[in-house]
């Protein structure tokens, strides 16, 4: 299960006990919103995409959406999201758990600049009904992200 491996990967650092997990379900913002008592902008989304044969994950604020312009100028091509099947099978998690945690060799790892705007954000932890509350350094550092991107819009 993707939890029990992002768990495995907190516990290196001695930061498994922040791990959140819910008797409700956390798989999208509001949900996760609800659960965790805060603003759904503070939820990092991660979303998953496919870029020249290799998935590409962006973690966004909540409140934001891909601005295709912006996405395509970064990553030369048109967005396109992975299936629920592509997102399990390449990133290693699926879809309502997908996060930047323990994910599969090869996957790339984005941060959209609209999280910048928050002290801590709170992201998956490889199932439905996890998070972590994290400082954007502590999301830059354990998400392995090979940099900050300007991707979205809406916020």
């Amino acid at each position: 299960m993707a939890i029990e491996n992002v768990k495995a990967y907190f516990s290196k650092c001695g930061m498994e006990k922040r791990i959140l997990e819910f008797d409700v379900s956390s798989a999208t913002v509001e949900l996760a919103a609800k659960a965790l008592h805060c603003e759904p902008q503070r939820i990092a989304k991660t979303l998953s995409f496919m870029v020249d044969g290799h998935a590409l994950l962006i973690v966004a604020a909540g409140d934001t959406k891909i601005d295709n312009a912006k996405y395509k100028a970064q990553f030369g091509t048109k967005a396109k999201m992975l299936s629920p099947e592509e997102a399990e099978t390449l990133v290693g998690h699926a879809v309502g758990g997908v996060c930047p945690f323990a994910v599969h060799d090869g996957v790339e790892v984005y941060l959209d600049l609209s999280l910048k705007r928050f002290a801590t954000v709170f992201p998956a932890c490889g199932s439905s009904n996890s998070a972590i509350e994290l400082t954007i350094a502590e999301l830059e550092e354990h998400s392995g992200c090979m940099g900050w991107v300007d991707v979205c819009k809406g916020y």
